[in-house]
């Protein structure tokens, strides 16, 4: 028979109350304590360690948790059932690390930022939201003049500002008498205005007297990860707010594949809309909460998302999308009211979505290449998002063609022994004395290292690979006299810092297994963007520009990506960051119903290959399987530092 058990998490003493026969996971999940679940809950990760202190669970054993570590109650939280009260504590690989959440674009990458510029924008007449909001001052009903409210209205934006093609919307029409009333027939009409210029503008809102000062709209960021937002005043272009949190999803699965399989179940597809919808609402609140303005002031929201998660947002069944043929229920999405979509905005907010070009290339993407800016230019331009999938554009404002590629999560310190996300405490940097091998870390926040994050994970191996510690294979020189270099559990493993240096209980190592993971995950990229470039019969040597965004994007090292082959040899100063791309083309469209209309256009000529089904792709994986290529050729300048560095 079932009983209440009471659950206390540490750190933080959190009580929560569950049931007898429960899995623990599951209950974590439901009160919004996060534990680390790469593979959605099923056994296969061994990341949702947790350590009993207090108390009993059944369970929680694995192949992946030696007996000693059993011994001091460490168990997977996915395969622990409780049995009576109990005291959990989350390892700190185990939880969301908060503080690794970050919007800017590093210090270091600054001078080569790409910046949104509001002036531009209306010195080129795109300053035009696709909500916009009109005053109207209207003649008084009467005896001689009795129109109904409704004709009164179209009237006078036919005579005051020339609008034809009208549609009341029934939220304006409940509001209408008292609103044109209450001021006199002085009234603010809110105006939703049509992608097409022979489409109808729908008046979605009416308020009495002036309110044109005050529009103001949201652009939102679903990442897989992470949920961005921007409170945005429309009237100025001006960013007031911005925040992020992590997707609610995340304990459901941390890649896109996890998060459609949890979706295929009973009400899965209703729990992930929900969970989504939720840490919107939240980043909202934040939002909010930062400026002096009120929930019913938004007008409008334009959300950006890679295709699954653009799915899962719309409750839309994401089924073919992970099985071949690989096709989606849908690319492009009309306006939605947003509470229909469980936001927390008004009745008359409209949420506006950007479309997608294929199952694996969705709105994120075309987003960035809306905001970057890549869309309206002369220069053969190759822009790329890195993450756990990699999305390739290629093109200029002529033509576009895009693919994506699987990199896995290395990049996001997934599948790395000591793999963490950008938090407190991941190295981040890394550099080695040439003649010691004696390493120094760089952390985020300065703090102890306790893992490795994605950005500092490339810079160890460009490093270690420049000094000859590793060699094209990604194996290290046992030769060298270091005691750092060292047998592991999984082959050979270079020793980044002691124990008694670190803020976990053990010594933090880079093993040849992470090393190869790593290969396999640039290699893929790299195939991706030689591939695309050749399909459309063109070379490397003729890329004009590199936009790079993304997370990941944001953070790399430039010359520690070419030396790993991560990225073709480049002038640096024809790289280009943009950070957030998603975020910004969602700004971009907030402010402007010229760029919606060239997304449409935009979309319609971006040609999308599938990797896998070019015969070549597999060939250039295979010779980029090597540090930084099989064809030495190709990076000629790491041949010169490396020969440099160990002739110094």
């Amino acid at each position: 028979m079932k009983k209440t058990v009471s659950v206390t998490f540490e750190p933080g003493g959190r009580i929560v109350q569950g049931q007898s026969g429960e899995m623990l996971i599951d209950l974590a999940r439901s009160q919004g304590v996060h534990i680390n679940a790469s593979c959605g809950g099923s056994g296969v990760c061994g990341k949702c360690r947790i350590i009993i202190e207090k108390g009993g669970v059944e369970g929680g054993k694995s192949e992946k948790i030696s007996a000693e570590d059993f011994e001091k109650g460490v168990r997977l939280a996915c395969s622990s059932v409780m049995i009576d009260d109990v005291t959990v504590r989350v390892p700190t690989d185990s939880s969301l690390h908060k503080g690794g959440l970050s919007l800017q674009v590093p210090v270091r990458h600054r001078a080569m930022e790409h910046h949104f510029d509001i002036d531009s924008l209306r010195k080129e007449g795109l300053f035009f939201p696709p909500v916009e909001k009109v005053a109207l001052e209207l003649p008084p009903a009467s005896a001689t003049d009795n129109m109904a409210d409704a004709g009164r209205l179209v009237q006078g934006l036919k005579n005051q500002y020339d609008e034809h093609r009208l549609i009341i919307g029934l939220p304006a029409l409940r509001k209408l008498r008292d609103a044109l009333r209450e001021k006199n027939f002085n009234t603010t009409v809110t105006l939703a205005r049509p992608v097409h210029n022979n489409g109808k503008t729908h008046v979605v809102n009416v308020q009495s007297g002036n309110w044109v000062n005050r529009n103001y709209g949201l652009a939102v960021d679903i990442g897989t990860t992470t949920v961005w937002g921007q409170l945005i005043d429309l009237h100025t272009g001006e960013i007031l707010a911005y925040t992020g949190d992590y997707n609610g999803q995340i304990s459901y699965g941390e890649d896109v594949i996890s998060r459609i399989i949890y979706a295929e179940k009973p009400k899965g597809a209703e729990l992930m809309q929900e969970l989504v919808a939720a840490t919107i609402n939240k980043v909202i609140t934040t939002l909010l909460a930062e400026s002096d303005v009120d929930r019913d002031e938004i007008d409008s929201i334009t959300v950006a998302a890679n295709t699954t998660m653009t799915h899962l947002f719309l409750s839309l069944e994401p089924h073919n999308i992970r099985r071949a043929p690989y096709v989606p229920v849908s690319t492009f999405f009309p306006p939605i009211r947003a509470t229909d979509l469980n936001l927390d905005l008004p009745k008359h907010a409209i949420a506006l979505l950007y479309p997608a070009i294929s199952s694996y290339v969705g709105g994120d993407i075309v987003a960035g290449v809306m905001g970057s800016g890549m869309y309206r230019t002369d220069k053969l331009t190759l822009y790329i998002d890195i993450g756990t999938n990699a999305e390739i554009v290629i093109g200029s404002k002529e033509w576009l063609v895009c693919a994506a590629c699987s990199a896995g999560p290395a990049f996001e310190g997934g599948g790395i022994g000591y793999g963490m996300r950008a938090a407190n405490g991941a190295i981040s940097d890394f550099s080695m004395h040439p003649q010691t091998f004696e390493p120094m870390n760089t952390t985020i926040g300065r703090k102890a290292p306790i893992g490795i994050c994605g950005s500092g994970l490339l810079i160890i191996i460009a490093t270690l690979f420049e000094h000859g510690v590793i060699d094209q294979r990604g194996k290290f020189n046992q030769d060298l006299d270091t005691p750092r270099i060292r047998k592991g559990k999984s082959g050979g493993e270079f020793v980044l810092a002691w124990k008694d240096e670190c803020g976990i209980n053990s010594d933090i190592t880079i093993s040849e297994v992470d090393i190869e993971n790593f290969i396999r995950a640039k290699a893929a990229i790299y195939a991706g963007v030689k591939t695309l470039v050749e399909e459309v019969g063109l070379h490397i040597t003729d890329l004009e520009r590199i936009i790079l965004a993304g997370a990941f994007g944001s953070y790399i090292d430039l010359d520690s990506a070419m030396t790993v082959g991560l990225l073709p040899e480049f002038d640096a100063g024809k790289i280009m960051y943009v950070g957030n791309g998603s975020l910004m083309g969602a700004r971009m469209s907030e402010l402007s119903n010229h760029i919606r209309q060239d997304v449409v256009n935009a979309v319609q000529k971006m040609t999308s290959f599938e990797l896998s089904e070019v015969a070549k792709f597999k060939d250039e994986y295979v010779a980029s399987l090597f540090l930084p290529h099989t064809d030495t050729g190709l990076f000629p300048g790491v041949k010169n530092r490396k020969e440099a560095l160990l002739n110094s």
